[in-house]
């Protein structure tokens, strides 16, 4: 009788036992209570607006869903820099404008030769804004009230902002929250607002 040479393995049958099959439902269950739970957070604290226009570029740009945190400011208030989703004059027939916050209650805002003061100071800005081409009503000073905010977009030539007589001050009644993720863009996909 010849001998086989050499290492020899023998094939041990695979069962599937009760742990395993447990195992398994329990990770498919697992995670098809996170995705609803993440579905549920969103829509609930959540809303989706598109950006309608090219007045937020390069941040945002025309076409993206942006999701909009409700929550965000429920227990705070905007602050200098956010970027916004409002209802201009609280008009709920129109669509919701994205604009940055620059001036906060109580502040006076002025833009002198194409550059924003907030209380008589110079407001330092990153050298990627346009110097503002037309100051519209804050040509003259405007001084906020205690619920309301100076919003620019950072497009700032071609946008309508608290510039306009027609939006001016936004009131904090009219903001439905904070731009908090863009679903789609010109360069990614999925990006935080900035």
């Amino acid at each position: 009788m010849a001998r086989h040479k050499g290492l020899t393995f023998y094939e041990k049958k695979k069962r599937i036992s009760k742990e395993m099959v447990r195992e398994i439902f329990s990770t498919v269950f697992c995670c098809f209570a996170a995705v609803l739970i993440a579905f549920v957070l969103v829509f609930a604290v959540g809303m989706r607006v598109s950006v309608i226009g090219v007045s937020m570029e390069p941040a945002l740009f025309n076409g993206q869903e942006v999701l909009i945190n409700k929550f965000a400011y429920k227990l705070a208030s905007p602050k200098r820099g956010d970027v916004i989703a409002f209802l201009p004059n609280g008009n709920p027939n129109s669509h919701y404008y994205l604009k940055r916050v620059i001036g906060l209650p109580g502040e006076k805002i002025q833009i002198i030769g194409g550059y924003v003061y907030i209380d008589g100071q110079l407001y330092a800005e990153d050298e990627s804004y346009d110097k503002i081409a037309d100051a519209g009503i804050a040509e003259t000073e405007i001084q906020l009230e205690s619920d309301e905010y100076f919003v620019l977009g950072d497009n700032r030539n071609v946008s309508e902002d608290s510039r306009s007589g027609n939006i001016g001050p936004v009131r904090k009644e009219t903001i439905a929250g904070e731009a908090w993720f863009y679903i789609k863009g010109k360069e990614s996909n999925m990006g935080f607002v900035k």
